[in-house]
């Protein structure tokens, strides 16, 4: 069974939403921070299917294909990688290598994880992530901790819902200030 890691941009105070007038995450920021970029590239390795939903999507499609001069190697990674959209509203995703997914979104998650392949990254999709994530269909949070309070905007684990227990799997901080906390769900308790 192939693993689903949710990557996540996060703020000190747990917000992934960016709000109106922030600017916490900048990828054209990250061009200047070799570590960082090298610690993603590492990453990118390992998967080869990035799972979306419809906004976040339609937010990258907007974006990465258009960037020429992109030192980040994000542009290269979703133009190998198999990009999965979970919508019930659109037919053609308008991007190469773009499969639409339109039925339950934790039944087509979960037929996805059993397909042959690499690792599986949803990055974004808020709505997505907190319906995949009370399934317990994920395997592994990267999160990528900025040094920022945002001071609202909508949290990775809905609400009410609770992991008594994550294992941490690695702790690693950049010179940006940003600082990468991978862990896993301890078996039995959902994640």
């Amino acid at each position: 069974m192939r693993q689903l890691i949710v990557t996540q941009n996060i703020t000190l105070d747990g917000s992934i939403e960016m709000l109106e007038g922030t600017d916490w995450f900048s990828p054209e920021a990250e061009q200047d921070q070799d570590d960082l970029i090298e610690e993603v590239a590492r990453q990118d390795a390992t998967n080869d299917a990035v799972l979306f939903g419809r906004r976040t999507f339609e937010d990258m499609r907007g974006y990465w294909p258009q960037q020429t001069d992109d030192r980040t190697g994000a542009t290269d990674t979703l133009n190998r990688v198999t990009k999965y959209v979970v919508s019930s509203t659109m037919d053609d995703p308008g991007w190469d290598r773009s499969v639409v997914l339109a039925g339950d979104p934790v039944e087509e998650v979960r037929a996805l994880k059993e397909t042959e392949g690499q690792d599986i990254v949803c990055t974004g999709s808020i709505e997505l992530v907190h319906a995949i994530v009370p399934a317990g269909l994920v395997d592994e949070y990267r999160l990528f901790v900025y040094p920022v309070v945002q001071g609202a905007g909508r949290r990775l684990f809905p609400d009410g819902y609770q992991v008594p227990r994550l294992e941490l799997l690695e702790a690693k901080s950049f010179r940006s200030g940003i600082v990468l906390l991978r862990h896993r769900p301890v078996t039995g308790q959902g994640g």
